[in-house]
């Protein structure tokens, strides 16, 4: 009989998290996910409760955690400006406390754990695209700091763990993401553009729209995932996962509206801070070591996106 690996992923009820474990189940392994319900619903994940291979767990990952399993997938933490501003302690608090728990759980078991980074770390860029050799631009006193420096301890501490105590790690930074189970309030500029024009209101695209975004659909990115975690031991990253291709928001809001036929407006408000004027991934180490290339164009994956939304609106 085939033995099964027993995959734990925080923020398993989560739009990245859900996708990771109906892939991960059907690879044939058993899939415990934990969340703690702040930003995960359960409405993700309850298509996969038939499934005897797989497990939800109420925790946060602040907490200790005391369970068997073969591998980690540690993505828990609040990714949409929205949800991580309103309690920037406590989203620091995730992402460190987090790490540190999820690790100490890891190196207690030996196994490997990976750490869902993010393009943030690179900050408002002064390097175009941005390879993973890049330290950043970030502004540790702004309102977004609490998301962007707790990735950025995170990995330090992934790095540290590996030095220190010889753990496998990988770390990827993953840029823009969307498709299927995103919230429709999150705030990312991919689901408001799409919910706005659903109902005909006006898109909102802040400052001129002039600033650039590349945008990666979920499928590829979880396959991203576990090409990484499935590398040699020796491949501990950063690895960028993201679609090089690149688009202004400006650019995004029109190709919506066309898509969705909607009669929205394009108005345009004030800049928040330190939103990036630019973010593309260079994404070379990933084709070069994982093989991994996006092969979902923004088209496709917007028409199964804005489809999710529809539904989820009527």
């Amino acid at each position: 009989m085939k033995t099964r690996k027993r995959v734990l992923v925080t923020g398993g009820a989560g739009f990245l998290g859900s996708h990771l474990c109906e892939r991960l189940l059907s690879a044939d392994n058993e899939v415990i996910c934990l969340d703690n319900f702040y930003t995960g619903r359960k409405s993700n994940v309850i298509h996969l409760m038939d499934n005897r291979y797989f497990e939800v767990m109420r925790h946060d990952v602040c907490f200790p955690l005391y369970v068997e399993v073969d591998e980690i997938y540690n993505l828990a933490c609040p990714a949409s400006p929205i949800h991580y501003q309103f309690d920037p302690v406590q989203t620091t608090k995730t992402s460190v406390h987090g790490a540190i728990n999820m690790l100490g759980l890891a190196k207690r078991l030996k196994i490997k754990i990976l750490q869902a980074s993010t393009s943030e770390v690179y900050g408002d860029p002064a390097v175009h695209p941005q390879p993973e050799s890049y330290w950043g631009n970030v502004n540790t006193i702004g309102p977004r700091a609490c998301y962007d420096e707790g990735k950025r301890c995170a990995e330090t501490l992934f790095f540290d763990y590996h030095r220190q105590h010889g753990l496998k790690i990988k770390v990827a930074r993953i840029f823009n993401t969307y498709g299927p189970r995103m919230m429709q309030n999150d705030g990312r500029v991919v689901s408001n553009f799409i919910v706005q024009a659903l109902q005909n209101e006006d898109i909102t695209v802040y400052g001129e729209g002039s600033q650039t975004r590349s945008f990666c659909y979920v499928d590829d990115l979880c396959d991203g995932l576990i090409r990484l975690m499935d590398s040699p031991d020796d491949v501990t990253g950063p690895v960028n996962l993201g679609n090089p291709g690149e688009f202004t928001i400006l650019e995004l809001a029109q190709k919506v509206i066309n898509m969705i036929g909607s009669k929205s407006k394009i108005v345009f408000l004030e800049l928040p801070a330190d939103d990036p004027t630019q973010r593309q991934p260079d994404i070379t180490m990933a084709k070069e070591i994982l093989g991994w290339v996006p092969a979902v164009p923004l088209d496709e994956g917007l028409v199964k996106t804005i489809a999710y939304f529809k539904e989820a609106l009527a």
